[in-house]
């Protein structure tokens, strides 16, 4: 069994946006108002969150999701990344779990019995991403990240969240998933997507073209492809509408979903332009196989 939650659906400036509204959009229709996209995914009752945008607080409520095993990634642009510090909170869920299976009263008008922490096991987030991106997160949120991988911290008080590296193209596995990162080029700081288990599940980032790696680690037809469309024309860092459709002629999955619109891609418009198994995202759009 395998979900796949579109938490946000819009590009940086969100839909409504500040400086044009709706746009193209038209805003009677619900599925055209966008937060900033990230993604939760459950493969195997393993739970992954892609991205952190900084709508993730209210995606995680909205969708009642307490537990992850992994955050991964894709590059280090504030719409994908500024939500990270919202993430304390699942640190804080496990401190309160850990002391609940211990038996003790975890938890009382925010006061711990922390003279037990000894007795807890590491509660640090794993997290995953590529040299570039877990460099710039470590600039901008030091106070997040654990350097000290075996130290047992207080999470309550300070949040804890270890990163791991990856590269593209070396797969890695978090329980019994299998994740490959994939090359893409031409976006404006480096990005990667993500493979899980051969590319039973594919989701592409922000791209301007995809290299001929990304697609040879693509061993099985994928079940979903989740991929971006900013504006449906071509622009500096992103790629247009004609470019999209040939990558998801290439991939050929059984269904691809269209995500991270900004205010010139009205849901209605790019529905109508795309083939029956290719549509669209909304806020809170959920796929399952």
């Amino acid at each position: 069994m395998a979900k796949v939650i579109i938490l946000g659906a819009g590009a940086a400036p969100g839909v409504p946006s500040l400086s044009c509204g709706w746009g193209d959009c038209n805003a009677s229709n619900k599925k055209n108002i966008r937060t900033r996209t990230d993604t939760y995914v459950e493969i195997d009752d393993t739970k992954f969150l892609i991205d952190t945008s900084p709508d993730i607080r209210q995606h995680l409520l909205d969708n009642d999701i307490k537990h992850l095993d992994a955050v991964l990634y894709t590059h280090a642009h504030a719409d994908h990344l500024h939500g990270i510090d919202d993430l304390r909170e699942i640190n804080r869920i496990r401190l309160h779990e850990a002391y609940q299976a211990q038996g003790e009263i975890a938890y009382h008008h925010g006061n711990y019995n922390f003279n037990s922490l000894d007795k807890i096991g590491d509660l640090s987030i794993r997290c995953y991403a590529d040299k570039v991106t877990t460099k710039v997160i470590r600039k901008r949120f030091s106070y997040l990240v654990d350097t000290l991988l075996s130290k047992k911290k207080n999470v309550f008080y300070t949040p804890s969240f270890k990163f791991t590296e990856i590269k593209s193209n070396h797969p890695f596995y978090i329980n019994n998933v299998k994740i490959t990162p994939l090359k893409q080029m031409g976006h404006n700081v480096p990005s990667i997507g993500y493979a899980f288990n051969d590319g039973e599940y594919v989701h592409i980032s922000d791209f301007k073209t995809l290299p001929s790696s990304a697609f040879e680690q693509i061993n099985v037809r994928p079940k979903l492809l989740v991929i971006p469309l900013t504006t449906p024309f071509e622009q500096r860092g992103h790629a247009g509408f004609d470019m999209v459709m040939k990558v998801i002629e290439k991939i050929n999955p059984e269904k691809a979903v269209i995500n991270h619109m900004a205010t010139e891609c009205d849901y209605d418009e790019i529905n109508e332009r795309t083939p029956d198994f290719v549509t669209p995202a909304f806020d809170g759009m959920k796929i399952e196989w």
